[in-house]
């Protein structure tokens, strides 16, 4: 499955105005969740409240707070790395419209009833990384990330070994 994503936010109104705002479909809740990380390393009060908006009933945790600035500090490009086009080579700069491929879980028997997981791949990494979602009536949140933000491969103009 895909989603494609013709604009990225620059802030919180065009987030929530977003077309694929709709959490019925999980495809949408993890592009969101990158579109929320990608305002998180422009602004990190404006990512905070559109991941929240992702959280459901549950807002992030300071614990969570402090992950995730951990993770993305000096790794602005880890967010777009997982839309197409997006390599080491061009300093994963993703192609537009802005194409994000998720792929099944291969064990889905595996997980309890009202979560669901899905799979990410970046061109940063060997293999493809886990985003898990809780559901609540029809919509899906963000549940465990920990996959998405762990580092990949730097891009070229980070990588003092390449041209």
């Amino acid at each position: 499955m895909e989603v494609v994503i013709k604009k990225l936010p620059s802030n919180l109104a065009e987030f929530k105005a977003m077309e694929i705002m709709d959490l019925t479909k999980p495809q949408n809740t993890c592009a969101l969740f990158l579109c929320a990380l990608n305002l998180f390393v422009q602004d990190k009060n404006v990512g905070i409240d559109a991941i929240n908006l992702l959280k459901g009933p549950v807002e992030l945790s300071t614990y969570e707070k402090n992950f995730i600035t951990d993770r993305l500090r000096d790794k602005t490009y880890l967010p777009l790395a997982y839309f197409e086009g997006a390599t080491p080579e061009n300093n994963y700069t993703p192609e537009e419209p802005f194409v994000l491929k998720l792929y099944p879980d291969g064990r889905p028997q595996d997980m309890e009833e009202g979560y669901m997981r899905l799979y990410l791949q970046t061109a940063g990494a060997d293999s493809k990384r886990a985003i898990k979602m809780r559901s609540k009536g029809d919509e899906w949140f963000i549940w465990e990330y920990p996959g998405i933000v762990t580092d990949i491969r730097k891009p070229h103009k980070e990588d003092p070994f390449k041209w």
